[in-house]
């Protein structure tokens, strides 16, 4: 037998014993937090997502920004969407 058959083995593992297989570590994808709305007098509006502002087309760890009302936001990400509220004693409308 040549060298490279007993190199693929451990000669001091238990007879039968396979090496675990590696599990594939997976990222965690955690949902955009929206923070504020802003809207000016003509209800063009923009969004603070995890710290950033954002309109309409634009993308957010991950997710990208399909509409934003004066209190929420719908991203999407994979084909599905979510929509992202403020709380209601964050909510500020000026005219």
């Amino acid at each position: 037998m040549g060298g490279s058959v007993f190199a693929a083995q451990d000669p001091t593992a238990p007879l039968g014993w396979q090496a675990p297989t590696q599990k594939s570590r997976t990222q965690k994808v955690y949902k955009p937090v929206l923070q504020s709305v802003l809207c000016d007098e003509y209800s063009r509006c923009s969004a603070i997502i995890n710290g950033r502002n954002v309109s309409v087309g634009q993308s957010v760890s991950g997710y990208r920004v399909i509409k934003i009302y004066p209190d929420s936001v719908v991203v999407s990400r994979g084909g599905k969407q979510s929509r992202l509220a403020l709380f209601a004693d964050n909510i500020t409308i000026k005219y």
